[in-house]
């Protein structure tokens, strides 16, 4: 089970990193969210294709989190075990929620926005999901949660060093529920706690990889007793 969630964790890392770059870089997400809503469409069909996969791509990332829960909650056992599952699916799925409008309704509204008769209702629109899906659950709650989740685990099952950078990125990750209040510092920081986070879990499945499991040791030593 360790290694599983190993490469669970390592995925969705991988999968957030290229994603985030990729958008980044085509469609200048997240800083094209400070446009005016027309801009945002418009530069969303220029490059709609590209945009809707790597959406996709951080929507799998964000999904890995849920498994990823689970198997750290067995690990874990106990009432924190509880904890660091039950947050870890909600984690996942509100992020789910808040990405996959990329994918599910943005492409009709950026269609819609091209027919004047339509422009006005699909600006509207298209502002409702992204302070909604977006704002609220994907990022304002989904910070809060996925922070929660770090801080959880890191308590639970990193050594001191990981235990510390978990923490670092989910104080950073925690200090987005502020971006909505217009602090702009806000928005670096939060970056700054998912490249950290990213790290972390590249690193916590290191470890966990690396980690013999309890029936592994058993087994080498009912072997080793055998042969005395």
């Amino acid at each position: 089970m360790n290694r599983l969630v190993a490469a669970l964790m390592a995925s969705a890392a991988a999968l957030a990193i290229a994603g985030f770059t990729a958008l980044g870089s085509v469609f200048d997400y997240p800083g094209i969210l400070k446009e005016p809503t027309a801009e945002i469409l418009a530069s969303f069909r220029a490059h709609q294709g590209a945009v809707m996969f790597w959406f996709a791509v951080l929507v799998v990332s964000a999904a890995l989190l849920a498994p990823v829960g689970l198997l750290l909650g067995r690990l874990a056992g106990g009432t924190r075990g509880r904890w660091i599952a039950g947050v870890g699916i909600a984690a996942a799925l509100v992020q789910v929620v808040g990405l996959s409008r990329w994918f599910l309704f943005v492409p009709g509204l950026s269609a819609d926005a091209t027919d004047p008769a339509r422009t006005a209702g699909a600006h509207h629109t298209f502002e409702l999901l992204h302070t909604w899906l977006g704002e609220i659950i994907g990022e304002t709650i989904g910070y809060a949660l996925t922070a929660t989740f770090t801080i959880l685990v890191a308590r639970a099952l990193a050594t001191r060093w990981l235990a510390v950078l978990g923490f670092v990125s989910a104080a950073l990750i925690a200090t987005g529920v502020l971006i909505p209040l217009g602090l702009e510092a806000a928005s670096l920081s939060n970056f700054a706690g998912y490249v950290a986070w990213c790290l972390w879990l590249i690193a916590m499945a290191v470890v966990l990889w690396r980690r013999v499991e309890p029936r592994v040791v058993a087994s080498a030593t009912v072997r080793q007793g055998q042969e005395a």
